[in-house]
């Protein structure tokens, strides 16, 4: 499990349709052969590592549904080491299994702020509330607007500096991963088995859905 908290952005050394080794120094200070680590947000187990360096295996299905199709040899890539037993909880729950592809819209600053507008696929717009969270990149973020299937988050100073965002461009693709807890919540709702009271309409209610 991770949290969307950002530690290092790693340097792509060779990328395969099965392997990929990433530059970084950071995140290798207590990791060994079998932990895993989310890269962009997607979680890979290490299969080799050296002073600064690791390796791990990519499946057909990570290449599928990520945007590891599209990375390249010196790409900047955001790392994040699971989430320790006593760690701090900084961002929100991310499991590091990407659901699907957002595609950039826009990146705007205003003042020190940065807009970003991210258009989702239909089928995955139906998880996203406001103010709800939402990993981009494996970036922990809050969903500060939402038009359709488009969304706009507000990014810090500090997390444009120290993550892949800052070289993300306009019509690029990014990882998705939504809160998982939606995801939960929409397959207990549509249980046959559900004879709680708790429904779509008690939710909206109290301002877990928007509808």
């Amino acid at each position: 499990m991770f949290t969307g908290i950002i530690e290092e952005l790693g340097k792509v050394r060779h990328i395969t349709t099965n392997k990929i080794q990433i530059e970084c120094k950071k995140i290798l200070d207590d990791n060994r052969i079998g932990d895993s680590i989310a890269v962009n947000g997607v979680c890979l187990t290490v299969a080799d590592l050296g002073k600064d360096f690791f390796t791990a295996d990519i499946s057909p299905e990570t290449i599928r549904v990520t945007t590891f199709d599209k990375i390249q040899s010196g790409d900047l890539v955001n790392l994040e080491r699971a989430m320790s037993v006593n760690g701090r909880f900084g961002g929100h729950v991310v499991s590091g299994h990407i659901d699907t592809k957002g595609k950039c819209l826009d990146i705007n600053k205003i003042e020190n702020f940065y807009i970003l507008k991210i258009e989702l696929s239909d089928d995955y717009a139906k998880y996203i509330i406001k103010k709800g969270s939402i990993a981009i990149n494996g970036i922990s973020l809050t969903i500060a607007e939402i038009n359709d299937n488009v969304i706009n988050c507000a990014i810090i100073p500090h997390t444009f500096e120290n993550t892949n965002l800052k070289s993300l461009k306009i019509n690029d693709f990014v990882n998705i991963e939504v809160d998982i807890f939606a995801k939960y919540i929409e397959k207990f709702l549509l249980s046959g088995d559900n004879k709680s009271r708790i429904n779509y309409e008690f939710l909206a209610e109290n301002g877990f859905t928007c509808a």
